[in-house]
């Protein structure tokens, strides 16, 4: 994790003296070269990621610089292996879902002379890094016969080793007082390349009955539905491309937050047919089912065996009979491990890429209907009014059917209530409270019929680990209590809805009368 801070500072700078926060080490001098790898259209770059080989300095190799949170960013580093026109697979893997199906090549090159001065404490201790930096980049045209660009610099940069944000705070008010300026520019290969990025989009305007700003009289603009849709698509789109990199490098919920972004598309897409034309999303849809579906079965079990070893854990101990919390462990170990192979081969199958690949074409050429330039306020809440009538629907079934066909009916109104939710998020901006009570609404529902459903998968868990500890000479009385157990949580959830399907429904109607 790399926390660090980057100045400006002109040729006539001169580093304050930094005596008086820690122990300054002599300086050091290093000389670093750095050759930057992108897609032509910088797929990288503008998802705010860096890849680089770097000679010159301690961490000489390959660096893929992610996203900043929380003020870090991460860093993961690979060998220099020989030089490459194109950077290795192994390198390329974690933000192979920015990329799609395009490769990299050098877009840009840095030739730094660092002067770098460390902070210590009384035992020695690097608490951070200051570097004082000559930069000179070179971008490096997309067609060969352009010439290149050459841009140089000064810039400072402080990046906490073993410190804390207190010095790092005290070193940024020393450098500033100096004469340093905060910087504007993320990375040194974003000043290089600056011209090539697309610029910042203007804010949108928020459709409003009052008069805009420093304009008496005159309302806001209105938007046009398409400019709402594809505005939600594109959201769901970077949603979906930061769930991906997630999963890639391993972060919790991951696999979640992927299959959310995947259903969200659908829904989008589905519930605007009259905006987007079918024609051209329907595949689209088809090929975020399949993903969603590879990707379920891991994530499913997983949440299962959770749930069933807190179960397990509350149970008063002469009801668990046999290693029952043992058996769940090693199932579950084992079931994760087959269900990262799993994911792993849909994100790197070329079906999935080419999908990456043909959302980002439906943004750049959109394929609009005559619908689209209208106002978006009479199109949202038609979108609402119809995945509302489908729900309607969904819920009439359920009512009237009995057993095993009743979960089922059940899971299929869960499933109609999330594309009211999705479609009333993209309506919320319009519609204000009335589609955030839907959204609060639907929400609730999702989550007690989502415990329903999961209790689908909790029973067929006990009932497949049951028959192996069976089989293994085990007791296996306790899995069918907690098969018992999850039937009640079932039936208990399958209430609550009923309690809550009049306001539903009366939140459905509420925002489609706003037409």
């Amino acid at each position: 994790m790399e926390i660090e801070r980057k100045f400006e500072a002109e040729e006539s700078f001169a580093l304050p003296d930094l005596g008086d926060l820690a122990a300054v080490a002599a300086p050091e001098e290093q000389t670093l070269e750095a050759t930057y790898y992108d897609t032509p259209d910088l797929r990288l770059l503008r998802s705010r990621v860096t890849l680089r080989r770097r000679t010159g300095g301690a961490d000489a190799g390959w660096h893929v610089k992610l996203p900043a949170s929380a003020g870090a960013r991460r860093e993961l580093h690979q060998p220099p292996g020989r030089a490459a026109r194109t950077a290795p697979k192994a390198v390329v893997a974690p933000v192979l879902g920015l990329l799609g199906t395009a490769t990299t090549a050098p877009v840009a090159t840095i030739r730094t002379r660092r002067l770098v001065h460390r902070l210590l404490d009384d035992a020695g201790r690097v608490l951070a890094e200051v570097a004082d930096d000559a930069v000179l980049g070179t971008a490096l045209p997309p067609d060969p016969g352009e010439p290149a660009t050459v841009t140089s610099w000064r810039e400072v940069e402080v990046e906490l080793v073993d410190g804390d944000e207190a010095l790092l705070d005290a070193v940024t008010e020393r450098l500033v007082a100096a004469g340093a300026r905060v910087s504007t520019v993320p990375s040194k290969v974003g000043r290089v390349l600056d011209g090539r990025l697309p610029a910042p989009a203007a804010p949108a305007d928020t459709p409003s009955d009052e008069p805009a700003p420093g304009k008496k009289g005159r309302k806001a603009p209105v938007r046009s539905a398409g400019d709402v849709v594809l505005g939600a698509v594109a959201t769901q789109l970077t949603a979906l491309r930061r769930a991906d990199l997630a999963v890639r490098t391993g972060q919790p919920e991951g696999v979640h937050d992927l299959r959310v972004a995947c259903r969200r598309l659908r829904s989008i897409l589905a519930a605007f047919r009259p905006v987007l034309a079918r024609e051209h999303t329907d595949p689209l849809r088809d090929e975020l089912r399949w993903v969603g579906a590879q990707l379920s079965g891991a994530r499913d079990t997983e949440v299962a065996l959770e749930h069933l070893r807190e179960l397990v854990a509350a149970q008063p101990p002469e009801l668990v009979l046999g290693p029952v919390a043992t058996r769940l462990q090693q199932t579950e170990a084992r079931d994760h491990q087959a269900g990262g192979r799993r994911v792993t081969r849909t994100l790197t199958d070329r079906r999935y890429l080419q999908l990456l690949d043909a959302l980002d074409a439906l943004l750049a050429d959109p394929p609009v209907t005559e619908l689209a330039a209208a106002p978006a306020h009479p199109q949202l809440a038609d979108a609402v009014r119809r995945t509302g009538k489908r729900l309607r629907r969904t819920v009439r079934t359920a009512r009237e059917a009995e057993g095993a066909d009743r979960h089922a009916a059940l899971h299929e109104v869960r499933k109609a209530a999330k594309r009211v939710r999705y479609t009333a998020e993209v309506a919320e901006s319009e519609f204000g409270e009335p589609a955030a009570a839907l959204v609060a609404c639907t929400k609730r529902v999702q989550d007690v019929l989502g415990a329903a459903q999961d209790t689908v998968v909790t029973r067929d868990t006990t009932v497949r680990v049951g028959r192996a500890a069976f089989a293994a000479g085990e007791n296996a009385w306790t899995y069918g209590r907690l098969h018992g157990l999850e039937e009640a949580r079932a039936d208990a959830a399958e209430a609550e809805f009923w309690t809550l399907e009049p306001d539903l429904r009366r939140a459905v109607k509420a925002v489609a009368s706003l037409a």
